[in-house]
């Protein structure tokens, strides 16, 4: 267990430890006190928790933010300044990963959802406790009419054969990274199983953050043998030794019903000592991420792994040379690894067969805000944009769609008439977005555009690892000038500034948090630029959400 484990480990038996506990844990470790300090001022779940008091936090991320995140928030700091429940802790926070049940709550860690009466009030909060392990039967399920782990039992004793046929077969069908890059799977697949050194990593990305996404959660709760078999059958063509799912600390309710598939397998012979045969181990470990966005990025997610604050690395070497320790490491996210596990189970030409318009494939697509029933849509890839939202009960609201965001917070904004575009990653990138994080957040006529460019300008800079000076502080500039421009309508929001800001930050940030961190206001200056200058009661209420710097209380 590394330092990050070790603070985890106490957080866990200790919740509201203090500074004497810390140099305690220093002194038994045998580490510098400001080692300790430096991962407890970086991650959010390393913090103790209020002494004394239930902590209440409220997602006011888009797709919360549009369904009453800012006013629940308000009714429970009224609660508590009230006495009505004087043992609370209230503040805003930032995506929970649970968009499709917005506004997100977590009581004391733990994932609620909150139940509203006919007038819109909220009544209660009721636990989730544990995903379904069931529900939709997705096409991309590798286990879709047939037993779990066939394909990795079929290959299990032939590994050199069965590397020549998965990079060919992944090749041949073109499947792409699902995480937001889009990167060629095959050619990561390759570029580790012909670097030198071992052991060698697999590690499965569960970490989805960014606002409007909750695609990954939904596999892992759904059908966690075939992300397991993605990660069998990834290690088995790279010839990894040990595997590693990543995973939010807020899906645990999924990391439960994870943690008994993996238990199972490994009860199965198909993870310990022999899963690869005799004296060929393979075993999965399940790593609670101690909080934060920028761990979704490969190389901070690396430095979390080896007990360090999650700051991505300078590229090259890169992951699949230089990974884990140094040594090779795959790194892919959960829909990819599904993906692949579906393709070497049925063929390149079942997932050519698939798709619209001229793409290839399925796609899980996270649809939230403005629409009657958020949820996680399987799709041809290819499919019209506006067949998407329609699958889920259509625009809600005023029913009038205004525009919507296709891969999440970190995609530009398109208007309606965009909305007959497919969704694949080529036409999304001609219309000028992006397919990202295959988050579809949807705005209605009538949606509070000042407060929505404030909420995400406000995620990106309280979400900054700070490693690169011009991310750091441009981020924060933009929202100290966006929330001045809508106090005082005197003030002007300079347009030419703003675009210089975007290419120095595109140009100059290491990872892609800085590089798209102005996206979505630029568009939606573009497309609406009356509206973002103006903030309504509820976007004011939001305030800073506090991940890294700043937090809201209200007890």
């Amino acid at each position: 267990m590394n330092l990050i484990g070790q603070i985890a480990k106490l957080r866990a038996i200790r919740p509201h430890y203090t500074e004497a506990d810390l140099r305690e844990l220093a002194r038994q470790l045998q580490v510098p006190e400001h080692r300790i300090q430096e991962l407890v001022s970086f991650y959010p779940h390393l913090q103790p928790l209020p002494k004394g008091a239930q902590l209440f936090q409220v997602c006011t991320d888009v797709a919360c933010l549009l369904r009453g995140a800012c006013e629940l928030l308000e009714r429970v700091v009224a609660d508590v300044r009230a006495g009505r429940c004087p043992e609370a802790a209230v503040r805003p926070c930032h995506c929970l990963g649970r968009c499709d049940t917005a506004p997100a709550v977590l009581l004391n860690e733990t994932p609620h959802r909150v139940r509203f009466d006919r007038s819109g009030a909220a009544l209660d909060c009721e636990p989730i406790m544990r995903s379904p392990h069931e529900g939709q039967d997705w096409q991309l399920n590798p286990h879709r009419g047939s037993p779990p782990y066939e394909v990795f039992l079929k290959w299990r004793d032939n590994p050199t054969a069965f590397r020549a046929y998965a990079i060919g077969e992944l090749e041949r069908a073109g499947l792409r990274g699902m995480g937001g890059a889009g990167f060629p799977t095959a050619r990561k697949w390759k570029a580790v199983a012909e670097a030198n050194g071992s052991p060698k990593y697999v590690i499965c990305n569960a970490d989805e953050s960014e606002p409007g996404t909750f695609k990954d959660r939904e596999l892992l709760g759904r059908f966690p043998e075939a992300v397991i078999e993605g990660i069998l059958v990834a290690a088995l063509a790279v010839d990894a030794s040990q595997g590693i799912v990543f995973i939010r600390h807020e899906y645990e309710p999924e990391a439960a019903v994870l943690d008994e598939a993996i238990e199972s397998a490994r009860a199965r012979g198909l993870l310990g000592a022999n899963a690869f045969g005799p004296a060929r181990p393979f075993d999965i470990e399940l790593v609670r991420s101690p909080g934060g966005y920028i761990l979704g990025e490969e190389t901070a997610l690396l430095e979390a792994l080896e007990g360090r604050r999650g700051e991505p690395r300078n590229r090259p070497p890169y992951p699949a040379t230089h990974g884990l320790y140094g040594r090779p490491t795959l790194i892919n996210n959960v829909e990819t690894l599904v993906a692949a596990a579906a393709i070497l189970a049925r063929g390149a030409d079942w997932w050519l067969g698939l798709g619209r318009n001229g793409a290839h494939g399925l796609k899980l697509v996270s649809v939230s805000g403005d629409v009657a029933r958020p949820q996680v849509c399987e799709v041809e890839l290819g499919t019209p944009v506006r067949e998407i939202i329609e699958r889920c009960g259509g625009v809600s609201g005023s029913g009038k769609l205004k525009a919507f965001a296709p891969g999440g917070v970190s995609s530009a904004w398109l208007p309606p008439e965009a909305a007959d575009v497919p969704y694949d990653f080529e036409s999304l990138r001609s219309a000028g977005s992006m397919l990202g994080s295959g988050g579809l957040i949807v705005l209605a006529e009538g949606a509070p555009i000042g407060d929505v460019a404030l909420s995400i300008c406000r995620f990106f800079a309280e979400e900054s690892c700070g490693k690169c000076v011009p991310c750091r502080m441009g981020t924060a500039q933009v929202v100290r000038l966006l929330e001045t421009v809508q106090e005082d309508p005197a003030q002007e929001l300079p347009p030419a500034f703003l675009r210089d800001l975007a290419a120095t930050l595109k140009e100059t940030s290491i990872c892609g948090l800085g590089q798209v961190a102005l996206d979505g206001l630029l568009s939606l200056l573009q497309l609406f630029p009356d509206e973002v200058l103006k903030r309504t009661d509820r976007g004011a209420r939001s305030g800073g959400n506090g991940s890294r710097s700043r937090e809201g209380s209200g007890g």
